[in-house]
Parts: structure tokens; C-alpha cells; sequence
């Protein structure tokens, strides 16, 4: 008669049982007769309720996926003769989307005779890759690719880094509020 390893439903091991009495165990406690290690020698079988077990199964999948970070590219697109006030706000977008975790695909357009001047395009994006190496490092140089020039830029820190942050910096700020409240 064949024979399978019990692990009872607190993770208590019941020992070496026929598959018989282990059906008639599972079916006294109102519970299923679950195969884990079909490879091991005898079989090992647990009793549980697997309708509950997948249900927090899936539950723990889907916490996984919501507290996941997605790494999303941000575009940001400049011509080569920008004017200084301009190129700071631009800069100042690259550098709240570093902060906030994601990367930046910088994209210079050339138009008309612009095309045969790539160095000023080039000298643009570098002065952009100085300007926040604190935040991010260049991550594929600026290459030309038809009328653009593209560069790409990824943060230092992790998007979970920057979201825990975030967080952090808004409950130390609605901690501080509720003080000013009380007083």
C-alpha cells in the first residue's frame, strides 16, 4: 500500500501514514489532502484548506506587485539654441524626475542647417550631464540618430529608495503640522 509523509495542518509532522488513513484524517477535519514534495521519498502530503491557501497566495502576489517599483523613462526634448531661462526649467524637470527615481531621455531636435552643427547639441546635453551629476549619471551617451541626439540619464538612488523618502519627508511634515496645531 502506498505511503506518503503527513504534515498536519499546523506544520506538525504526523509521520509515515498510508494514503488511505491520510484521506480519511483530512477528510475528519473537514480539510484538503495537499501534495508539497512529490519528488521526496515517501511523498510528503499536508493538510490545509487549499481554497484559503490560494486565496492568501494571491493576496500576497498582489501586495507584491503594488508595493513594486516601475522604472519609467521620462522624455525631455530641447533644440540647440535654447535660452538660458529655458534651459533652467527644463532642468529643473530632469531634476525633480531624477529625484523622484526615474530615468530621463534627453532628446535634442535639429532643424533645417542646425543638422550640421551636432557639436552644439553635444556641448548642450554634457553641460545637462554636469549640471545634475549629483542626482544622476549618464547612462548612454548622446548619440545622433537622424535629426536627434539622444542621451540618457538614470537616477542614483532606486524608485522604492525615492518613494520611501517621499513618504518619510510627508510624515515628518504632517508630524510637525499637528504639533503647530496643538500649540
Amino acid at each position: 500500500m502506498p505511503e506518503v509523509r503527513l504534515v498536519g495542518p499546523n506544520g506538525e509532522q504526523v509521520g509515515i501514514v498510508s494514503i488511505h488513513d491520510a484521506l480519511k484524517l483530512a477528510q475528519e477535519a473537514d480539510l484538503d489532502l495537499v501534495e508539497v514534495a512529490a519528488t521526496a521519498r515517501p511523498p510528503v502530503c499536508k493538510l490545509m484548506d487549499y481554497g484559503k491557501f490560494k486565496y492568501e497566495s494571491a493576496m500576497k502576489a498582489r501586495e507584491a506587485r503594488k508595493n513594486q517599483a516601475h522604472t519609467i523613462i521620462k522624455e525631455i526634448k530641447l533644440r540647440p539654441k535654447i535660452d538660458p531661462h529655458d534651459y533652467e526649467t527644463k532642468k529643473g524637470h530632469v531634476v525633480r524626475f531624477l529625484k523622484a527615481g526615474d530615468k530621463v531621455r534627453v532628446t535634442i531636435m535639429f532643424r533645417g542647417r542646425e543638422q550640421s552643427r551636432p557639436e552644439l547639441g553635444f556641448r548642450l546635453l554634457q553641460k545637462l550631464a554636469e549640471d545634475v551629476t549629483e542626482l544622476g549619471y549618464v547612462e548612454s551617451q548622446p548619440k545622433q540618430d537622424g535629426r536627434n541626439m539622444i542621451m540618457l540619464i538614470g537616477p542614483h538612488k532606486k524608485k522604492a529608495e525615492a518613494k520611501a523618502e517621499k513618504a518619510a519627508a510627508k510624515a515628518q511634515r504632517d508630524s510637525s503640522e499637528l504639533d503647530d496645531q496643538e500649540s
